[in-house]
């Protein structure tokens, strides 16, 4: 999100990360990253729960195929895991929320390497 955060805010949308670490963890990831959003914390995962997202059981986690090739991808492309905190197994999600309590998209991942499909996201800012 961060490389097309400027496009994201030039058609009136805005990102928010929600992370699973603590407050010291975020800030150092936003430093480490450069990331121009804010990020949240759900240390607890309250919000996690209230949005319906899974956790995976950690053998799933580490035997899904699906996984790998997503996970290879991922350090090719100089991305890693800063710290991973005590709930390594918590799944992602995307939302696109719109005025009042509207989700405009909602994107559950399935797996770790399973992430929205950027077009996705973005299109749905158009709505």
């Amino acid at each position: 999100m961060r490389e097309h955060y400027a496009e994201i805010t030039g058609i009136g949308g805005e990102v928010v990360a929600v992370g699973t670490g603590n407050r010291q963890y975020a800030a150092a990831f936003v430093e480490d990253e450069h990331v121009p959003f804010p990020v949240l914390v759900d240390d607890d995962s309250d919000a996690a729960r209230a949005a319906g997202v899974e956790k995976v059981n950690f053998f799933k986690l580490i035997l899904n195929r699906r996984s790998w090739a997503g996970n290879r991808r991922a350090r090719e492309a100089g991305h890693r895991i800063h710290r991973a905190g005590s709930r390594v197994t918590q799944l992602g999600a995307t939302f696109v929320l719109g005025p009042g309590d509207q989700i405009r998209y909602e994107h559950l991942d399935e797996h770790s390497a399973d992430h929205a499909p950027l077009d996705d996201v973005i299109g749905a800012l158009h709505t």
